[in-house]
């Protein structure tokens, strides 16, 4: 505390307590808003914290998600489905992450947030997923990306690692892919690609990643690769032995209907109150309810 703050508590009289409680409790505000980092992620993984993960898309409810003390939030590519419509992740661009991301981060304190780079903006060419890592942190000021694959896409991950750009892995059920796959069940069950998945974690955290997002894998498998891992793990439908986890917030909420996997635990059923409330709305406006004397000027 510098000396000119000082004074001012010393010279405050001993009866402006309301004045002294102020300067109190927003000198506790600024203390308690600290950034969480990669870093932070770090030792959490090493004193056994769990890491809370959630998406975010737009500025209101990522500001609700940061103020309920999320960890981390990410932007993913997931909006190409919540919030477009599309029926995957693949239609979504470059720009409209960073959109996406440019809400998010205006509204995120305390949060790390990471972005998704989309599909096409990194895969085949390492040049390019760096002018698009680029493009993500300059244009929305994100605090890092997230990208899907291992040893075929260590060359993008070292290129934007060499630029200072914090990177976090996707392994497992990687949507980007889903026409290779064919089907969104569950990943590595088989012992070769579950070795696969194994050699690949062992390579981002050797290439430099700061975590790795393991998605709908065997909960032994994802406890093997988390215990082997010095880096922190997050797990969606990969177990409870994952060092962190995360939902799709539209999931976890209740506002998708009809998208009940095994690994989703739902929270709220917002798809029922607000459509209550908006049909309320409706019936109050037909009926001349609303507005009432009461609501005009």
């Amino acid at each position: 505390m510098n000396s000119n703050r000082t004074s001012k508590i010393v010279n405050l009289k001993s009866n402006d307590t309301f004045a002294l409680q102020k300067l109190n409790d927003t000198m506790s505000v600024n203390k308690e808003i600290k950034r969480i980092t990669t870093h932070t992620l770090q030792e959490m993984k090493n004193r056994g914290e769990k890491i809370a993960m959630l998406t975010a898309y737009d500025y209101s409810m990522a500001a609700i998600v940061d103020n309920a003390g999320m960890d981390v939030i990410l932007v993913g590519d997931s909006a190409s489905n919540v919030m477009a419509g599309h029926e995957t992740t693949l239609p979504i661009t470059l720009d409209q992450m960073i959109y996406h991301a440019s809400s998010v981060v205006r509204a995120a304190k305390r949060a790390l947030v990471i972005v998704d780079l989309p599909f096409g903006s990194y895969q085949g060419n390492s040049k390019e997923a760096l002018a698009s890592a680029i493009r993500i942190m300059k244009e929305s000021g994100a605090h890092g990306i997230k990208l899907e694959g291992g040893v075929e896409i260590a060359e993008s991950i070292s290129r934007i690692l060499t630029a200072g750009i914090p990177v976090m892995g996707h392994l497992g059920l990687t949507p980007q892919s889903i026409y290779k796959f064919g089907t969104y069940t569950v990943r590595a069950k088989e012992e070769a690609e579950a070795a696969k998945l194994k050699e690949d974690a062992k390579k981002l955290e050797e290439l430099g990643c700061f975590g790795v997002v393991l998605e709908k894998i065997p909960a032994k498998l994802a406890k093997e690769v988390s215990e082997s891992l010095h880096i922190p793990t997050i797990g969606i439908g990969a177990g409870q032995h994952c060092d962190g986890q995360v939902l799709v917030i539209h999931d976890m909420l209740g506002i998708n209907k009809g998208f009940k996997p095994r690994f989703l635990r739902q929270y709220a059923d917002l798809f029922y109150v607000m459509n209550n409330a908006i049909g309320n709305y409706v019936t109050d406006v037909k009926a001349k309810s609303f507005p009432n004397e009461k609501e005009e000027y």
